[in-house]
C-alpha cells in the first residue's frame, strides 16, 4: 500500500461519514445533480408563487375599494363562492391535514387539491379574509414536490424531503427568509421537543434560496425589510428582563387567541347544513367586524404598517388586538382558506405597542418584536423559525431578545397545541418508540 493512501479502517469510517450525509451514491456526479434539483425545484415554486401574488395583487385592487356597509354584501358573495367551490371541487384541506400527511403518509401531499386550494385561498384573501397566502403556498408548493419525487421514483425519505424543500420554498418565497422558511418547514411538524426529518434541512435551504430569488424578481418586492419598525439597539443585560416579561403577554395574548378561535369552531360546528352557508356567514361576520374595524380586514401585511405609523391610543389598539383575534378565527374556522402567521404577528404589533405607550421609557420596537414573536410561537410552536423570520421581515439585528420571547412563548403555550396533528404525531412516535 502506498504510504499517502488512506488504511481501510480510515476508508471505511469516511464511508461511513458520507454515507450519514446521504452524500455518497454509485455516480460520482451525485453531489451535483441532487444540487441542481433542488435549485430547479425552488425555482419552479418562486415562480408559482410570483404568479399567485400578483393575480392576488390584481384581485385585491379590485375588491379592497368596497367599504363600509357594501362589505355586508360583498363578504358573504366571496363566502359563497368559497363555499361553492369547496362544494363542488372537494375540501383543499388545512394545515393540520399537511402535518398529518408528512408523518403518516410518507410525506405525500395530493396534488388533486391544488385547484380548490388555489381558488378559495385567492377569493379568501383577496375579498378581506384575515389569512394570508402562506398556506396555500405551502399545501400547492409541497405537493408539486410530491409530484416530482413521484416522476424520479423516489421513496421513503428521498419523497419526503422532497416534499419538505418544496414547503419551505413555498414558505420562504412569501417571507424572503430562506433559513426561517427551511426550518419553518420542520418545525411547525411537531409540538415540541422532537425535530424529524433533520436531513431535510439542506434541501429546504437551497430550494429556499432559489425560490426567495425568483419570487423577488417577479413580485417586484425587493429584499428591504417589509416592516420599518422604530431603531433599536441593544445595550443594556435589563432588555433580557423585558423580553422575557413580553413573552408572557405574548404566551397570555396566545392562550386567549385560542380560546376565541375553539369557540367559534364549536359555535359554527353547531351550524347544520352544506359548507357554503357556513361560509357565506363567516362573510357576513368578518364584513360586519371590518365595517366597524377596518384594519381588521386582511391579512395584515400592509395593515401591520398602519399600525407602526399611526398614534392609536392604547384602548383602540387593544381592541384592534381582539378584533384581529376574532376576524382570524371567524375566517379560518368559517372555512376560508389562508394562514395565520401574518396575521398573529399583526396582533402581536397592537398590544406590544399598547404596552409601550402605557410605560414610557420602553423601547417600542422591542416590546412589539418581542410580543409578536411570543404569540406566533405560543400558536404554531416554531420558536426558532419565528425568530429568524422576524429578524429578516423588520430587520432586527439583535435576535436574542426575540429569541427570548419566542422561547417564552413556546414553553408557556397550552398542553395540547392549537393545531392538533402536531401532538398526534409525537404520540404516535412515542408509541412506535416504545
Amino acid at each position: 500500500m502506498l504510504p499517502n493512501n488512506p488504511t481501510p479502517a480510515n476508508q471505511n469510517q469516511r464511508w461511513k461519514f458520507l454515507q450519514l450525509f446521504g452524500i455518497v451514491r454509485r455516480n460520482p456526479f451525485f453531489i451535483s445533480r441532487w444540487v441542481l434539483r433542488w435549485i430547479v425545484l425552488g425555482t419552479v415554486c418562486g415562480l408559482f408563487a410570483g404568479l399567485y401574488w400578483n393575480v392576488l395583487e390584481i384581485m385585491t385592487h379590485q375588491l379592497e375599494r368596497f367599504e363600509g356597509v357594501s362589505l355586508l354584501i360583498v363578504m358573504p358573495i366571496a363566502g359563497l363562492i368559497i363555499g361553492l367551490v369547496i362544494h363542488f371541487l372537494g375540501n383543499p384541506g388545512e394545515i393540520a391535514v399537511i402535518v398529518d400527511n408528512i408523518h403518516f403518509r410518507g410525506g405525500r401531499l395530493d396534488t388533486r387539491k391544488n385547484p380548490a386550494m388555489i381558488l378559495t385561498s385567492l377569493v379568501s384573501i383577496a375579498a378581506g379574509g384575515s389569512a394570508g397566502p402562506e398556506a396555500p403556498l405551502v399545501q400547492v408548493t409541497g405537493s408539486f414536490g410530491t409530484w416530482v419525487a413521484d416522476r424520479l421514483r423516489l421513496e421513503g425519505e428521498d419523497l419526503r424531503t422532497t416534499t419538505l424543500a418544496a414547503m419551505a420554498a413555498g414558505f420562504t418565497a412569501l417571507f424572503g427568509a430562506p433559513l426561517g422558511g427551511a426550518m419553518f418547514a420542520l418545525e411547525i411538524l411537531h409540538h415540541q421537543h422532537i425535530v424529524e426529518y433533520y436531513e431535510a434541512l439542506m434541501p429546504a435551504i437551497v430550494s429556499s434560496c432559489a425560490s426567495y430569488l425568483v419570487f423577488a424578481l417577479i413580485a417586484h418586492l425587493g429584499i428591504a425589510p417589509t416592516w420599518h419598525f422604530p431603531q433599536y439597539s441593544l445595550q443594556n443585560i435589563d432588555d433580557f428582563a423585558l423580553a422575557i416579561v413580553f413573552g408572557i403577554i405574548g404566551a397570555v395574548a396566545g392562550w386567549i387567541f385560542m380560546i376565541i378561535f375553539r369557540g367559534c369552531d364549536r359555535l359554527l360546528a353547531m351550524l347544520r347544513g352544506p359548507v357554503y352557508l357556513r361560509t357565506t356567514l363567516a362573510g357576513l361576520g368578518l364584513g360586519t367586524l371590518a365595517s366597524f374595524l377596518p384594519l381588521t380586514r386582511y391579512f395584515g401585511h400592509e395593515e401591520l404598517e398602519s399600525v407602526l405609523n399611526t398614534n392609536f391610543s392604547v384602548v383602540f389598539l387593544l381592541i384592534l388586538a381582539l378584533g384581529k383575534m376574532a376576524s382570524i378565527s371567524i375566517t379560518v374556522t368559517g372555512g376560508w382558506r389562508g394562514g395565520f402567521i401574518i396575521p398573529l404577528f399583526f396582533i402581536g404589533t397592537c398590544i406590544g405597542k399598547a404596552i409601550a405607550i402605557l410605560i414610557p421609557g420602553l423601547n417600542p420596537a422591542l416590546a412589539m418584536i418581542c410580543t409578536m414573536a411570543a404569540i406566533n410561537a405560543a400558536v404554531t410552536r416554531t420558536p426558532i423559525s419565528t425568530t429568524l423570520l422576524l429578524a429578516k421581515l423588520a430587520n432586527f439585528s439583535p435576535i436574542t431578545p426575540i429569541l427570548f420571547a419566542s422561547l417564552i412563548g413556546f414553553f408557556l403555550a397550552p398542553k395540547v397545541p392549537f393545531i392538533a396533528s402536531q401532538l398526534k404525531s409525537e404520540q404516535s412516535l412515542e408509541e412506535i418508540q416504545s
